[in-house]
């Protein structure tokens, strides 16, 4: 993302943590909002044209998004009147000021969690990650499957968040997709997300062990996501962001061989 964006998608987050009142609903129409100006070049160019003023601009998202409520109505203006370094990235801050909401929404709801999970259930069947990335298919049919499968299983946000992000992928993959939201989710809450790849489960004691070291190094909370990988054989790979802590037994015996081949 450009300086330019960087600051643009800070100030929306900061209107975001000031705003009142965030619902479902709310996330609901900044998806909503993020599709159409995703899907319009008219749009999009209008509402990230650097040689229009903020207030015409704000008048353009007024025009056009006015059914919507208040809060999200005020959002996109605060979106719209910063600088983006290019339309797709403000659909992007569009779409992470949607993810956010949600969070904001639902609180409680381990939203993390599932929505790792939804990614694991989607590395585990090939199937289903060709159908929801596919181009073929209709994109609100893959929303569609994603509210199905999650029924029941799942928050109201979480299903929102994936049904939303499978609808409209803009030429993203569907893993990359909910390891992003994954990641917003977490930032929203104050949190650095940790994929631990572990040949066995981790026991509670280990869990707060590795979480413990983790927040001290980075710094913050950690958040761990575990994924059981037979490969690792024993130890852990951790990766949080490019930062990858490789002291799996897998990882030690590629170096040693390394060392004997010369």
């Amino acid at each position: 993302m450009g300086s330019a964006s960087t600051q643009a998608l800070a100030a929306s987050t900061q209107a975001l943590a000031a705003a009142k009142d965030i619902t479902l609903d709310t996330a609901k129409e900044l998806f909503a909002a993020a599709r159409a100006v995703g899907d319009s070049s008219q749009l999009s160019g209008a509402l990230a044209d650097p040689a229009a003023t903020a207030v015409a601009r704000q008048n353009v998202v007024a025009a056009v998004f006015g059914g919507f409520s208040q809060n999200a109505q005020s959002l996109l203006k605060t979106v719209v009147s910063e600088r983006w370094s290019s339309a797709a990235e403000m659909i992007d801050g569009i779409e992470e000021l949607a993810i956010r909401a949600a969070a904001v929404a639902e609180p409680t709801v381990d939203l993390e969690g599932e929505l790792f999970g939804f990614s694991r259930v989607v590395a585990a069947n090939s199937e289903l990650e060709l159908a929801l990335g596919s181009r073929l298919g209709k994109q609100d049919a893959k929303g569609g499957l994603v509210e199905r499968l999650l029924a029941g299983g799942a928050s109201a946000a979480t299903t929102l968040i994936v049904s939303s992000l499978v609808s409209r992928p803009r030429e993203r993959r569907v893993r990359q997709l909910l390891s992003r939201a994954t990641r917003i989710v977490a930032s929203q809450g104050e949190r650095v997300v940790a994929t631990v790849h572990t040949a066995k489960p981790l026991n509670d004691a280990q869990r707060t062990r590795l979480s413990d070291a983790l927040s001290r190094r980075y710094d913050g909370t950690v958040s761990l996501n575990e994924v059981l990988d037979p490969a690792v054989v024993g130890g852990l790979r951790v990766q949080i962001a490019d930062d990858v802590i490789d002291g799996s037994i897998s990882a030690r015996l590629a170096d040693l061989r390394q060392k004997l081949a010369g």
